[in-house]
């Protein structure tokens, strides 16, 4: 495997960075009082890739088996015990645990657990994800076509 071909072809390098300090609040507060962390959205870094914090409330669920067909998804447990789907079943990971799952690949996370967990979750490449995480807890008022299309134009496919 080579590097890539050069994006930047300057000379000097650019201050060009983004910072976002850890005090920074919440981007999205979910009504069971989950929180969602923008660390950098799609935007951000120009559609390279997204990373996002969630802050599981103890037994605060999560999405199902699903899958997506234009990014892949990597998780990386900081804290506590995130129950995780492989495609094959449910595991437990824990803090320091990473699953990576590739365009196509079955998955889910819930925390089913009696104490909270956080994780940081990596799409590659970036997809506008924050609508989703906005909108995601309202899925239930949508009808069944808006929830539908909610989905697809979000890469969420559910496995049957």
């Amino acid at each position: 495997m080579s590097y890539p071909e050069p994006r930047y072809t300057g000379d000097q390098g650019e201050i060009n960075m983004i910072h976002r300090p850890a005090d920074t609040p919440a981007d999205v507060r979910s009504p069971s009082g989950g929180r969602t962390h923008f660390v950098a959205s799609s935007g951000s870094t120009g559609g390279e890739f997204g990373l996002y914090r969630m802050d599981m409330v103890p037994h605060g669920g999560g999405p199902g088996p699903h899958f997506h067909k234009t990014i892949s998804e990597s998780f990386y447990v900081l804290d506590g015990t995130v129950r995780l789907y492989t495609g094959e079943g449910w595991i437990d990971a824990e803090k320091g645990d990473f699953l990576y799952v590739p365009p196509g690949g079955l998955h889910g996370f819930r925390n089913d657990a009696d104490e909270p967990a956080s994780i940081l979750i990596l799409f590659a490449p970036g997809a506008p994800r924050e609508e989703y995480f906005e909108k995601v807890s309202t899925v239930g008022r949508m009808t069944e076509e808006e929830r539908s299309a909610f989905y697809i134009r979000h890469d969420t496919y559910w496995a049957d």
